[in-house]
């Protein structure tokens, strides 16, 4: 199951007790916080939780998967995650 943007506000107003539009609004701006600052190239390091980075990628050769033509895929940027070490204990269950 995911976690939702409206989940994340459910925890958000279950953990602070503070009126769920409040907590609604707090969400989305930190998204939008973390959406800029992606889009400026900028990474987003957040203690004991991981990095947020932009990577560029080349143009490269790439293949069309219905039919197997070749083709140039263009290049981009792409936001990776790397998680702590914290993170990842945590997920492994060694925590």
């Amino acid at each position: 199951m995911a976690l939702t943007k409206n989940k994340i506000v459910d925890s958000v107003y279950r953990e602070l007790n503070l009126p769920r539009k409040k907590c609604a609004e707090t969400v989305a701006a930190l998204l939008e916080v973390m959406k800029r600052t992606l889009a400026n190239g900028e990474y987003i390091m957040i203690s004991k939780f991981g990095k947020f980075s932009v990577k560029k990628k080349n143009a490269r050769r790439g293949r069309n998967p219905l039919n197997g033509q070749a083709l140039m895929l263009r290049p981009r940027r792409v936001v990776t995650f790397k998680s702590s070490g914290v993170l990842k204990e945590k997920v492994d269950g060694k925590e």
